[in-house]
């Protein structure tokens, strides 16, 4: 079974251990002492799962130990998928006896034209009868391959079109969208 956990910045290891009680669809209360709680999140781990932790780049040191604790566990059956943006293959390679741990590092590459011609038309409705060179600029203006900003694209586009009324996407709309996202300035 997958399970996918999402952290607020910075939990604590109580906050892991809540989170993963809840995600494991465990019942009753989360136990009050730690060495209680450790035993009924080990237990449940026996059965086959997947966990994602998105966002890995804001678990601390303690948080990571606690996770190695857990899949080291020899009843667990436990494999762990750490995703995340900026500084995460840092963050996750700066834990020595975590990183030992890590059969496959896999980093997300821009999709290339052709791709995203094919995944956006099917991401969203607005985009399913958009016509193919509007699609083709806004990735090559703003979007770059990237799904995140698509996805940020997509919502300003939704909300534009909501409150102008326009029914379908042209150039104008799109191009606002896109002006939302925000733009690093390189000095």
């Amino acid at each position: 079974m997958t399970r996918r956990i999402q952290f607020r910045s910075r939990p604590t290891t109580r906050d892991l251990r809540h989170e993963l009680f809840h995600a494991l669809g465990l019942q009753g209360r989360p136990p009050g002492q730690p060495i209680e709680f450790d035993r009924t999140l080990r237990g449940a781990l026996e059965e086959t799962h997947v966990l994602v932790c998105d966002e890995a780049q804001w678990l601390s040191k303690m948080c990571f130990e606690y996770l190695r604790y857990l899949w080291d566990d020899i009843g667990s059956d436990l494999t762990i998928v750490f995703t995340g943006g900026d500084g995460c293959f840092e963050m996750l390679q700066s834990e020595p006896m975590l990183e030992s741990r890590v059969y496959a590092w896999q980093e997300i590459d821009p999709m290339p034209l052709e791709e995203v011609l094919t995944v956006i038309a099917a991401f969203h409705p607005v985009w399913a009868d958009a016509d193919p060179d509007l699609i083709s600029m806004c990735d090559h203006e703003a979007a770059h391959g990237n799904f995140r900003a698509w996805a940020k694209i997509t919502h300003h586009l939704t909300v534009g079109m909501k409150e102008s009324g326009c029914a379908g996407v042209d150039e104008d709309l799109l191009r606002w969208a896109y002006s939302k996202l925000r733009h690093r300035r390189v000095a």
